[in-house]
């Protein structure tokens, strides 16, 4: 039925630029009834000599209204063997091309001079983009790590489009020197571009529904505490909240002290595993009474100060939220994979399954966390059977945790689209 979305994806390990392109323009046109309407490819850092003939290669073999993509340290996509596989460190060419009927794509690019300052109205944002709210966009977003300001601009779409998915990820590369690749063609640009800096990305507008899951990868250990004192990204002290809700509450104490407690009950496997991978979720819905998995938006803990206790994490804290360490290991990140995955399935029970999906995972995990390769890939496929795969390993993914969008760490996200 060709008033249906189309998605389809092809992967190549060709070693040779000209020969990955050729395979996967060749096997993705075959997949396709209809002329496709969007593009969007990962590419090996393997190839980035070559970066600057990416574009003029791929539209010359199969020429398309709106391309994008980056350049990746691994690869993710569906082989010729049908198979989805996760290729790292190797040179990989993902392409996922869509026929979207009923979509309305608008393209962009968007240097870190462009971003409005975060005191600016919604309408700056809105011009920016080009999309009005009404439309209620769904977001792909492509950025480089260094020149973007990726944090500026997702807290400013969200201002902006406050019910729409931003999902994405960091260009990212295995070596040390090589630099970051957007790539970029719309039907308002006059000549496909390799881009070194900002975001590129598409807005789409219609007949389409855009889901995420967003896996973090911890589990909670201890309880929850409250914020007492805190400035900007120091939590100065905290408040233990019994059972988990606002109950009678302890008297307030320096986090150091907190975490020497907490570690003196923990066994002796994660009491080591503490000595590397603890972290710390910040509560995201206040009004939530019983927080669990999935609750929490999982950040770095930056450093100690001994002398008063007082603990540096990764995001800004304030007074009154509530926190809980986490550990971090590859037992932990399948089941909380695992356990989303499982939750989505069941929750969507017999909608309209997904035509397509893209996966965007940390550098940190894939074989390095899990010693065996495609297990991120192959836990989605067996719980959302038949949805062709395309992805990267970025070096930060975009993603919402409880209506708000956020930049992680060691993560995997995936967007889910669909048709109503």
């Amino acid at each position: 039925m060709t008033d249906r979305m189309q998605w389809t994806n092809a992967l190549s390990t060709r070693p040779s630029l000209e020969t990955a392109i050729a395979e996967v323009t060749e096997r993705v046109q075959q997949s396709l009834s209809g002329n496709p309407d969007l593009g969007v490819f990962f590419i090996s850092s393997a190839y980035a000599t070559d970066f600057p003939r990416v574009m003029p290669l791929m539209l010359e073999k199969f020429p398309l209204p709106v391309l994008i993509g980056c350049g990746g340290g691994g690869v993710i996509g569906t082989d010729d063997r049908s198979q989805t596989i996760e290729v790292e460190g190797a040179p990989a060419l993902s392409f996922s091309v869509a026929r979207l009927p009923g979509v309305e794509i608008h393209p962009f690019h968007v240097s870190a001079e462009e971003i409005p300052d975060l005191d600016s109205s919604p309408e700056a944002w809105v011009e920016l983009i080009g999309v009005p709210p009404q439309k209620n966009p769904q977001f792909i977003l492509l950025c480089d790590p260094f020149t973007s300001r990726v944090n500026d601009l997702i807290e400013g779409l969200d201002f902006a489009y406050p019910g729409s998915v931003k999902v994405g990820g960091l260009a990212s590369a295995r070596t040390m020197g090589v630099q970051s690749a957007l790539f970029y063609h719309s039907p308002n640009h006059s000549s496909p571009s390799l881009y070194r800096e900002g975001t590129v990305g598409v807005a789409l507008s219609g007949n389409l529904i855009l889901e995420t899951i967003v896996a973090q990868g911890c589990r909670p250990i201890g309880k929850p505490y409250r914020v007492s004192q805190g400035e900007r990204n120091i939590i100065l002290e905290l408040t233990e909240i019994e059972d988990g809700n606002e109950g009678i509450a302890s008297s307030s104490r320096p986090p150091l002290e907190v975490l020497r407690d907490l570690l003196q009950t923990l066994d002796d496997k994660d009491r080591e595993l503490a000595q590397h991978s603890l972290f710390i979720g910040i509560a995201r819905d206040e009004f939530k009474a019983r927080l669990g998995r999935g609750d929490f938006l999982i950040r770095n803990l930056l450093g100690v100060d001994p002398r008063k206790g007082a603990m540096a994490v990764g995001d800004r804290i304030r007074p009154g939220q509530r926190v809980q360490f986490h550990l971090r290991d590859s037992e932990t990140s399948a089941e909380d994979l695992e356990f989303l995955l499982e939750a989505y399935q069941k929750e969507k029970g017999t909608s309209s399954p997904g035509a397509g999906a893209l996966m965007f995972s940390c550098l940190g995990r894939g074989e390095a966390l899990y010693g065996v390769p495609n297990f991120d890939s192959k836990l989605f496929g067996r719980y959302l059977h038949d949805i062709p795969l395309g992805g990267f390993f970025c070096n930060g993914e975009i993603g919402p945790v409880s209506g708000r969008t956020f930049l992680h760490g060691y993560t995997s996200a995936f967007a889910i689209l669909r048709q109503p």
